[in-house]
C-alpha cells in the first residue's frame, strides 16, 4: 500500500473570468490579468506546488458582431516559483505581447502549468540579492492576511486600488443576495 504525503493536487491551475463589460485597453487588462494570477498563485501555494510556465490569454465574445480576437501565449519562468510577483510579472508580460487594440475583449484569464511540488529543487547559482526564507516568509504573510480580512487586501500594484469598482469587473445586478453570510444583505422586517 502506497501512501500519500498530501492529497492529489492539480495538475494546472487557472483564473479566468469573464469581464462585465467588454474591455479595449491594455491597463485594465493588465489590472485582471494581475488580479488572476495573484489568485491563482494562492491556490498554487495552498497546494503546496510550484508553477513552470503560465498561460496568459484574452478574447472577444463569440456572441457579438465585429472582429474577433482569440490570442494566447505560454510564458516560461526562469525556475518554477510559487511567488506572487513572478507569476504577476510573467502574465503581464504575456498580455503586453499578446495585446492589440481595436477589439472589444470579454474574457481573459491565466492558467498555471508544469507544477510541481515545491519540495523539489533544481540547484542554481543564486544571484538573487533576496533569500528564499524571507520571501517564503512575505507571501505566506500575504495569504494570511487576505484569509483573514478578504480576497484581495493585500495584493501587487499591477492590480489596481483595492476596493474600488475595475472597469473589467463582472457585473452582479442579479446576484443572489448573501443572507447567511453578510450582515449588510440581511432582510430587515419592520411591524
Amino acid at each position: 500500500m502506497r501512501l500519500h504525503r498530501r492529497a492529489q493536487s492539480k495538475q494546472q491551475i487557472a483564473c479566468t473570468r469573464s469581464f462585465g463589460r467588454p474591455v479595449t485597453d491594455l491597463e485594465p487588462l493588465l489590472e485582471a490579468v494581475s488580479t488572476f494570477a495573484s489568485r491563482a498563485a494562492e491556490k498554487l501555494r495552498e497546494q503546496r506546488s510550484l508553477a513552470g510556465q503560465i498561460l496568459v490569454f484574452a478574447h472577444t465574445s463569440a456572441h457579438r458582431p465585429g472582429p474577433r480576437f482569440s490570442r494566447s501565449v505560454v510564458v516560461p519562468l526562469r525556475r518554477p516559483s510559487a511567488d506572487t510577483r513572478a507569476l504577476v510579472q510573467a502574465a503581464t508580460a504575456g498580455m503586453r505581447h499578446l495585446y492589440a487594440p481595436g477589439y472589444l475583449l470579454a474574457k481573459a484569464g491565466v492558467m498555471l502549468l508544469d507544477l510541481q511540488a515545491d519540495d523539489v529543487h533544481q540547484g542554481e547559482l543564486a544571484l538573487e540579492d533576496e533569500p528564499q526564507r524571507d520571501r517564503s516568509q512575505l507571501l505566506t504573510a500575504m495569504d494570511t492576511l487576505n484569509k483573514r480580512y478578504g480576497k484581495g487586501t493585500v495584493h501587487v500594484g499591477s492590480a489596481g486600488p483595492a476596493r474600488s469598482p475595475k472597469a473589467w469587473g463582472m457585473r452582479q445586478e442579479r446576484r443572489t443576495p448573501r443572507y447567511t453570510t453578510r450582515w449588510d444583505e440581511m432582510p430587515v422586517v419592520r411591524a
